[in-house]
């Protein structure tokens, strides 16, 4: 199978599976679903941005890999896809989370700021159970002032259940997130819409 073969069958994967926009694509009513050749953001356009952005992501191998964006999570998602030496098809998958003190209208002691973040990062890099596949993860999780980025990768030689696995990633790091948070403080957005549905679903059951 070429690489091209490949590429489209990784495009379909992500087109059919509901959670992802190609990087370059917003939610302003444009067709996602056209992901054949990755040609149809033009310049000038309101995604040509991250169209551009694009051209910084670089494989493995020094091809360009293609990006696409979580649309489930009011955080930072994307994974970067691109073939492998060995026919497969490489997923890198990176969530960017704001730190305590970028969500919370309080101010948050250095303490409980550093002890709060160390506790996510253990917790997010005990990752298992979580994808389709039985996987061995070794993730990179950098702590920055106003926001952490956690990143892993997995290779599949079925693109579909690569696609699966890297969305159920994503899922994980909200989720790990929202277990996380020190109630008492007042929070602000994206955080403050994720409790409050996450209370919606206690009260219906969910939780």
């Amino acid at each position: 199978m070429s690489e091209s073969d490949v590429r489209d069958r990784v495009r379909r994967a992500f087109a059919e599976h509901g959670s992802f926009e190609p990087a370059g694509h917003g939610s302003d009513g444009s067709d996602s679903s056209d992901v054949s050749d990755g040609s149809d953001v033009s310049e000038g356009s309101e995604g040509s941005d991250k169209g551009e952005k694009n051209d910084e992501y670089r494989g493995a191998n020094g091809d360009e890999a293609e990006v696409w964006t979580a649309e489930t999570t009011p955080f930072d998602g994307e994974v970067r896809a691109e073939p492998a030496s060995d026919g497969r098809v490489r997923f890198a998958v990176t969530v960017r989370v704001p730190t305590l003190s970028a969500v919370t209208a309080d101010e948050v002691a250095d303490v409980v700021e550093e002890g709060w973040a160390e506790t996510f990062e253990l917790r997010v890099i005990d990752v298992g159970g979580v994808t389709r596949r039985d996987r061995e993860f070794d993730p990179v999780v950098e702590i920055g002032t106003n926001e952490i980025v956690v990143e892993f990768e997995l290779i599949d030689g079925n693109e579909r259940l690569g696609v699966d696995d890297a969305g159920a990633l994503i899922d994980f790091v909200e989720g790990t997130y929202v277990q996380g948070v020190i109630p008492g403080y007042e929070y602000t957005d994206p955080v403050a819409g994720l409790l409050s549905a996450a209370r919606r679903q206690g009260t219906d059951g969910g939780f």
